[in-house]
């Protein structure tokens, strides 16, 4: 079997069930804000974005003038629940134990609330000293900028076209994509949708998993597959 040089995770939505938590409270908030939009409507269109960049579409297609203070209020206010309510994604613990090559995280989340996640999940020690968040990147660039994949792989010695990259959104398979990495699509979090798994394909999922015991064959089975791996 052909090793990859890393196998890199998303982490809300794909280790942590996050998404769902953090798209209730930002549909609420851009309700009230003016914007009507429901749960289910926010992820479809916009999972895996920050709400910096979720705000900025909205406002372009609304036409509606969002306070600035409305990003900071709603990032509290995810951090409040998330405090409460994250979860680990059943079977990923065992799943990223089992990876038997480097691994790390690539998220558009901050470091803080990564770390502060994880560590209440218990993931924590998994992936100290290779959590890297994209707005804290050199470029600072989020998702679906291909910029925090590439910048995780150059710190970890690791080429591009040899990297496997697990996500869960549209936007972050398109990063992977961008950045010359094999993406894997995962559905197995609480805000997965009708259709989730046909839209990471067309983004450029390889193949989409929806529980974590399928990963170990998975990447063999593509690793295996591609003669440059």
């Amino acid at each position: 079997m052909h090793r990859p040089d890393l196998v890199i995770f998303d982490c809300d939505g794909v280790l942590v069930d996050s998404e769902i938590v953090a798209a209730r409270v930002e549909a609420e908030m851009l309700t009230a804000a003016g914007f009507e939009i429901s749960t289910e409507e926010l992820i479809a269109a916009y999972a895996g974005l920050t709400f910096k960049d979720i705000l900025m579409r909205v406002e372009e297609i609304s036409k509606i003038p969002f306070q600035v203070s409305l990003i900071d209020r709603t990032e509290e206010a995810v951090g409040r629940r998330l405090r409460t309510e994250v979860r680990a994604i059943e079977g990923v613990h065992e799943a990223v134990a089992a990876v038997p090559v480097p691994f790390c995280i690539c998220s558009n989340s901050r470091t803080e609330r990564i770390e502060f996640m994880l560590e209440k999940v218990r993931l924590l020690p998994l992936f100290a000293g290779r959590i890297f968040s994209a707005l804290e990147t050199p470029t600072g660039k989020p998702k679906p900028a291909p910029d925090v994949f590439l910048h995780a792989a150059e710190t970890l010695g690791a080429d591009p076209a040899r990297c496997f990259v697990i996500e869960d959104s549209v936007h972050g398979v398109t990063g992977a994509v961008a950045a010359g990495m094999r993406a894997i699509g995962f559905t197995g979090a609480s805000h997965s949708y009708p259709g989730h798994a046909d839209a990471l394909t067309e983004a450029g999922a390889e193949t989409v998993i929806r529980r974590w015991p399928e990963l170990k064959s998975v990447l063999a089975a593509l690793s295996e597959w591609s003669a440059d791996i």
